[in-house]
């Protein structure tokens, strides 16, 4: 047998060896799965969260604008230029203008003040421009650009920015993502000190078979690499146990997330993780496992020589 052929066959003994040792303690394996799971499940969760808040809502983007009043005096056919000139800004997505006669028009049809209006000898309202940025373009920073721009105007007024509370929702995202972060780098330390104490306990309990094997000639790599499929095996499971936790929690919420959204006459559907996402958790879970067995095993295993005991 070739050297390749037969490393692969020493790992593929190690991997069929652990998976051994997992199954002949269903109860042990059980739980240590469903910790890891319910850990890993935790950071899924509120990525699955924030997606379809941001889906949903689309991040609100076509609720922001910026409302630019001009001064009185200046004539439809210059805020008509003033609208066409915007639209060809690269950012801006659309622009509306409201004439004075318009802006009139809808106040006396929403404020029920007609007959005083009549009593007014001309419109003291003026032309404005609603300007609306394109999605990529609703940033922050993009905002207060084209707010500063439209200001220089010499013909405008007052430039307003609408959707401020937009913007809020967005920052309250964006520190739901951080803590999400935060939270996957604590539960990934706690995911793996879980696989490094029970590879220490499964390392105890096996130390006569590690001291005959040392005895015989095993190294210490040799010793070690059942214990590292073994935690990687552990992070596997936990992956898939944390993709099921959240799929089975989607089927339970989506008929009444359904009947919510139906009721403000929307069709969104609650999106689950996807292939990417079970990818990602399943190989970081499993070298989560990895890495917690390797330094369980680096630490006690060179603890352990023949009649130590």
């Amino acid at each position: 047998m070739s050297s390749v052929g037969s490393y692969m066959a020493r790992h593929a003994h190690a991997l069929l060896s652990s998976a051994g040792h997992l199954a002949r303690a269903p109860i042990a394996t059980t739980f240590t799965v469903v910790v890891m799971g319910l850990a890993l499940a935790l950071p899924l969760g509120l990525d699955v969260l924030v997606r379809n808040v941001r889906t949903a809502t689309a991040d609100f983007s076509g609720a922001l604008s910026i409302t630019v009043y001009l001064k009185p005096g200046v004539a439809e056919a210059r805020a008509t230029q003033l609208a066409r000139s915007t639209r060809e800004r690269p950012g801006v997505a659309a622009v509306e203008l409201i004439t004075a006669t318009q802006a009139l028009a809808q106040f006396r049809a929403q404020s029920g003040f007609g007959d005083a209006l009549d009593a007014l000898e001309g419109n003291p309202l003026p032309h404005a421009l609603v300007v609306t940025p394109r999605p990529a373009n609703s940033n922050p920073a993009d905002m207060e650009s084209l707010r500063r721009y439209l200001a220089t105007w010499p013909e405008a007024d007052a430039v307003q920015l609408d959707g401020d509370w937009v913007t809020r929702f967005n920052a309250m995202l964006a520190l739901l993502r951080q803590a999400l972060l935060v939270s996957a780098g604590f539960l990934a330390i706690g995911v793996i000190a879980v696989v490094g104490n029970t590879i220490r306990l499964e390392i105890q309990n096996r130390r006569a078979e590690i001291e005959v094997t040392k005895l015989v000639g095993g190294t210490n790599g040799f010793v070690r690499r059942p214990f590292l499929y073994t935690g990687a095996l552990y992070g596997l499971l936990g992956g898939l146990t944390a993709w099921l936790v959240i799929a089975v929690t989607l089927a339970l919420v989506s008929p009444a997330a359904s009947r919510l959204a139906q009721s403000y006459g929307s069709h969104f559907v609650l999106g689950g993780p996807g292939a990417r996402e079970l990818g990602v958790l399943l190989g970081g879970g499993a070298l989560l496992g990895w890495i917690g067995s390797w330094l369980a095993a680096a630490r006690h295993l060179a603890r352990i020589e023949p009649g130590s005991g």
